[in-house]
């Protein structure tokens, strides 16, 4: 039997209830190997009731936190695994006045991010799915496992309603051959299920669905729209969609492949892996730990925070303008390959924590391409954008749309359709 977790801290503004959901809410969990991250909506009236996170799962000492309306609940205690994460996720709730018991949870949805080509749609979690996301560790061994955990710790606390797997890779099983397949030993390859990807596609179908939304009620024939989405934070991904569907995407076996990130480098050559073993000595996890957590921004300006990096360049920082520099360019060399792909382009989006926030790297990704149709408003893309806008000129050809994507309430619908569908099977 797993330990009790000890109890929480109390908060000073706990005078101030939460309101308790009257509809049916869902769930959302996404654990990773040392945390466990959740939020508790209305995937209807799209309405966040709480969130919040478990952290430093597995080590010596745990902490969490719950936010919900005016009320902060923190825990600080001993977390030795997701199972005991979830126990305190619970306690929160409690302590919050907020208890999951009776705030009508009627699904729980799992990020989870690899689902390989099994996997192309949001599915009922049952044991054999279950191992089956465990199999696929092989392909994302820092994620599935501790989606995996999270799971068993759900499934075994909430045994009575439908537990669903949405799935970061399902958006891309869509892509075409050409765009998934390696020009590698096709045998090698069938072995061992090398082909792209992708990942951040819960993302990159959110906020492709809701901008061909807006223009559908605008009246627009959206059944070819030509779309490119900017997934830009400190994981980074880009894709081309057309008439809804992916056509391309960055990432590809793993989330290395790509654009610039926070501690990634994106796109390299293969043989640097070869050429590091012989000259450096280093072995294949030295590597792949350099390649994913000491490089990208981290590694060639010592920040990744962009609103560090604007300060530095602004302060005449010749270093840290180099690497947004390279950061640029690579994003720019995926809008200007999509737009080819896509055979034109309609519409670019910018969405996540960079795309979302930081206006200057939005001007910079697209400096100089009025003569290809793009053209941005400098007074409409001033500033952070917590809701959708156009920051497009009126005259330009292209148009750009900032579009804040939302990750879990996406979860929380698509898990709420199927355990809707479960229940009526």
């Amino acid at each position: 039997m797993s330990p009790t977790p000890p109890a929480s801290t109390s908060s000073d503004s706990a005078e101030s209830a939460p309101r308790v959901p009257a509809a049916a809410t869902v769930l959302v969990l996404n654990s990773g190997s040392s945390s466990l991250k959740f939020q508790l909506l209305d995937p209807v009236a799209e309405e966040v009731f709480a969130s919040g996170i478990v952290e430093r799962i597995g080590q010596d000492y745990g902490s969490a936190r719950l936010e919900t309306g005016s009320v902060t609940q923190p825990f600080q205690g001993e977390v030795p695994d997701h199972v005991v994460g979830m126990q305190v996720v619970m306690q929160l709730f409690e302590e919050a006045g907020l208890s999951l018991e009776e705030a009508n949870v009627v699904a729980v949805g799992h990020r989870v991010v690899q689902g390989g080509a099994r996997f192309s749609s949001p599915t009922l979690i049952d044991s054999w799915v279950r191992d089956q996301i465990a199999d696929l560790g092989s392909l994302a061994p820092l994620h599935n496992p501790a989606a995996v955990d999270g799971i068993d710790a759900a499934r075994r606390l909430f045994p009575g309603i439908p537990h669903v797997a949405v799935f970061d890779t399902a958006f891309f099983t869509q892509l075409p051959p050409a765009a998934y397949t390696y020009a590698l030993n096709k045998q090698v390859a069938d072995e061992y299920r090398i082909r792209r990807y992708g990942a951040h596609g819960t993302s990159h179908r959110y906020v492709s669905e809701r901008v061909t939304a807006r223009f559908a009620a605008q009246g627009k024939d959206t059944s070819g729209l030509r779309q490119i989405v900017l997934h830009l934070g400190n994981g980074a991904s880009a894709s081309a969609v057309r008439g809804g569907v992916p056509v391309d995407t960055s990432m590809g076996l793993t989330p290395l492949e790509g654009l610039v990130m926070g501690t990634r480098t994106g796109d390299i050559d293969p043989s640097v892996y070869a050429h590091l073993s012989r000259s450096a000595g280093m072995d294949i996890d030295q590597i792949d730990t350099l390649l994913n957590k000491q490089s990208g921004m981290q590694g060639l300006c010592g920040m990744s925070d962009f609103r560090d990096i604007q300060a530095a360049v602004e302060a005449g920082d010749e270093e840290v303008r180099i690497a947004l520099e390279v950061w640029a360019h690579r994003v720019r060399k995926y809008v200007g390959s999509y737009a080819f792909v896509l055979g034109g382009v309609d519409v670019i989006t910018f969405t996540a924590g960079i795309g979302e926030n930081a206006d200057f790297a939005r001007a910079k990704v697209l400096e100089g391409l009025e003569g290809f149709g793009i053209k941005l408003d400098p007074a409409k893309n001033a500033g952070r954008s917590k809701e959708p806008k156009i920051i497009s000129a009126d005259d330009s050809a292209v148009t750009v749309v900032v579009y804040p994507t939302n990750e879990e309430l996406a979860i929380a619908q698509q898990a709420f359709a199927l355990g809707q569908a479960s229940h009526q099977a």
